[in-house]
């Protein structure tokens, strides 16, 4: 009987989230999707440390290109920084009035900066990340901030990669290709990562959860980095910083 811990990557999808469950080492992995992020709690794997693509600690006020997290990992990436979008101040992030939020934005950051349309698409799963783990300490010292192109950025040998995973919107197959290379190279099993994605769930939103689930894995054997390291936190306490 295998006794190691579950870790688990995560990765928000049409039908809520995408979860990926496996141990430290081995081919034993799940997959399967989840309505609320805090249903990971609930897990019956009981994940000891989590991985999620999404922003966790949110700020008062930013400077130039959002939080020092996104600064930090947008010149690694070369011509894929432009998938880190920068994060605005709570209190935009707070309201779901896209208008609103952006007036709020333009007068908590310096220089005055709206929040962008992609990022505000994705503010209730960042309330919803941020509320989970500001309700539960214990959660919150489990969960770890993950952007899927730095974690393929240190999966490819820490290198920028040349394909994008999507072009006008639509899915880029050649791209793909390279980071189910990537997921396999770095010992996760080749059928799951080829695998078709779960119901409600897009193929790119499975090789992200896949890729979060490898920075887990780095998280939980000490190699991982946080950028910036040390990372700065919150008014409430939460670290600030994407892990690879």
């Amino acid at each position: 009987m295998n006794t190691d811990p579950w870790l688990a990557g995560m990765d928000g999808c049409r039908a809520g989230w995408v979860a990926v469950f496996l141990r430290p080492t081995g081919d034993d992995v799940r997959v399967r999707i989840l309505p609320r992020f805090s249903n990971i709690t609930e897990a019956p794997e009981k994940p000891v440390v989590i991985a999620v693509d999404i922003p966790i600690g949110l700020p008062e006020h930013t400077g130039p290109g959002g939080r020092s997290a996104e600064n930090a990992i947008r010149p690694l990436l070369g011509a894929r920084q432009s998938s880190v979008f920068s994060v605005p101040s709570r209190a935009a992030l707070e309201t779901a009035d896209y208008r609103e939020a952006c007036n709020i934005a333009l007068t908590t950051s310096d220089p005055p900066r709206k929040i962008s349309k992609q990022l505000f698409m994705i503010a209730p799963k960042i309330r919803e990340v941020d509320a989970a783990v500001r309700d539960d300490k214990a959660l919150a010292t489990r969960t770890f901030e993950v952007h899927p192109e730095a974690a393929f950025w240190r999966l490819n040998g820490e290198r920028a990669l040349t394909e994008p995973k999507k072009v006008k919107g639509k899915v880029y197959e050649p791209g793909l290709r390279l980071r189910r290379e990537l997921l396999i190279a770095s010992s996760l099993p080749r059928n799951h990562v080829e695998t078709a994605p779960p119901m409600g769930a897009a193929a790119d939103d499975l090789l992200d959860a896949l890729a979060c689930a490898a920075i887990a894995r780095r998280i939980h054997a000490g190699i991982a980095r946080p950028y910036p390291d040390p990372p700065p936190r919150d008014a409430h306490g939460l670290p600030m910083a994407i892990w690879t």
